[in-house]
């Protein structure tokens, strides 16, 4: 059965990156009629925090990422020592007791002799008696010993991956404060909850090279891997720096519709079109991770507002009925508003300024040259209430009377009942007009 994972670390809230990496687990396992698991990466427990998880499963059920089970890595580090006591017994595990400004000399020692800044190793050629001594001076850290050979693995996206383990140092799996590192963990988990399949970002190719020997020599079977392209910003460049503005809870604030953000986060990047789905079987159905290319991916979130529109427009009045009336809409024109304000939002939030147009009238906005026009326009104006008749009946009079035709009638007197050079029929939004400044 396939089994896919989501690892956040509580540490934050999700953000566009995450999601590509979670959407993407969810859509192989529901294709595959398997189980998708939410583990929390919490083993640091200075940086977790209780609402950052919270907040994570909120933002994935508005998005209906529901998962089969989850899981707390914080609740399993006994089976995480106990790897690591597995490790040490067959001699892949070392400890070592450099201190960061130590292994930062030799790394720029190495750069300047023009090797590869790869750990020396030299905790190996330590004596039980100087490691006595250096225990006395420090906590010492944990590294899995890398046999130095080629690691291969063909990626779902990448292709065929070959990483030399001798150009790769041996990574740290226990810090000096006995934090357990990711590495480890993630491990440990996969191997105990059975994960088949694997999708991350490309940051984590040389990562997964050395989780390939962690896992075998824990005598684990090996999941397949595919590594997905990271986003950029729309000219290319670094994310990075405003992914903290990119959070899922952000977006939803801005009125970004669930669906619109899935459709495009569900091909982006792939050699598929972006195209509003209605629901998510129907992404999932088209759903192929071999479709994805290995180029860095444009991300752009204003593309997410014209997918938005178009699914806003789409919703039938049932869907909008309560907060039309939350609104203040009266019952009797709550179907009419929908039906005319409709096309004419972006996010659900802009059909407040529709009716209070409706209601309180806008400030008209009027040429110099028109004011004339609109002086005689407004006293041809019958008084409210208005019908789908009005708008016909007053721009046939007002054109019998000055004249005008074509743009040079319609647009004046529209932007001195609406205030906008764009939006609803006017023979429609007519009788949802309660006042019209222009005319008092």
């Amino acid at each position: 059965m396939t089994v896919t994972r989501f690892a956040p670390s509580p540490t934050g809230y999700i953000h566009i990156g995450n999601l590509r990496t979670a959407l993407m687990n969810f859509m192989i396992a529901r294709k595959a009629g398997g189980t998708f698991i939410l583990r929390l990466d919490d083993t640091d427990q200075d940086r977790s925090k209780q609402e950052y998880a919270d907040g994570i499963m909120e933002d994935l059920e508005w998005l209906g990422l529901t998962w089969d089970r989850i899981e707390r890595q914080s609740l399993r580090l006994d089976r995480y020592h106990a790897a690591a006591d597995e490790l040490r017994s067959i001699g892949r595990f070392y400890e070592c007791f450099e201190t960061p400004v130590e292994l930062d000399l030799k790394r720029k020692k190495q750069l300047n002799m023009g090797k590869p800044p790869v750990y020396d190793r030299a905790a190996l050629n330590l004596s039980e008696t100087q490691k006595d001594t250096l225990r006395a001076e420090r906590s010492g850290h944990w590294r899995f010993k890398l046999d130095q050979q080629r690691i291969e693995w063909t990626d779902g996206i990448l292709g065929d991956i070959s990483i030399d383990a001798a150009s790769v140092s041996d990574p740290v799996l226990i810090r000096g404060d006995g934090q357990v590192l990711y590495t480890l963990a993630s491990v440990v988990d996969d191997i105990e909850m059975g994960v088949t399949s694997i999708v991350r970002g490309s940051d984590h190719v040389t990562n997964t090279a050395t989780q390939i020997q962690i896992i075998q020599a824990l005598g684990g079977a090996v999941p397949s891997f595919a590594h997905h392209s990271l986003l950029t910003g729309p000219q290319g460049e670094a994310l990075s720096k405003r992914l903290g503005t990119l959070s899922l809870r952000d977006l939803r604030a801005a009125g970004v519709e669930p669906m619109a953000l899935l459709s495009l986060m569900a091909r982006l990047g792939s050699a598929d079109p972006v195209e509003l789905r209605s629901s998510m079987n129907e992404l999932i159905e088209g759903f192929d991770i071999t479709r994805f290319g290995a180029a860095p991916t444009k991300f752009d979130e204003q593309d997410l507002f014209p997918l938005t529109a178009k699914h806003n427009h789409s919703l039938p009045f049932s869907a909008m009925k309560d907060q039309i009336a939350a609104l203040g809409v009266p019952d009797d024109k709550a179907t009419a508003f929908w039906e005319v304000a409709r096309e004419n939002i972006t996010v659900k939030a802009d059909l407040a300024q529709w009716w209070t147009l409706c209601r309180d009238g806008a400030e008209p906005v009027i040429a110099d040259e028109d004011k004339e026009f609109i002086a005689t326009a407004m006293t041809l104006l019958p008084d409210a209430p208005y019908t789908p008749e009005t708008w016909g009946a007053w721009t046939s009079a007002v054109k019998e009377a000055t004249g005008r035709k074509g743009k040079a009638l319609f647009m004046p007197l529209r932007l001195a009942v609406t205030g906008q050079a764009h939006g609803p029929d006017m023979a429609s939004f007519m009788p949802l007009l309660q006042t019209i400044r222009a005319k008092t």
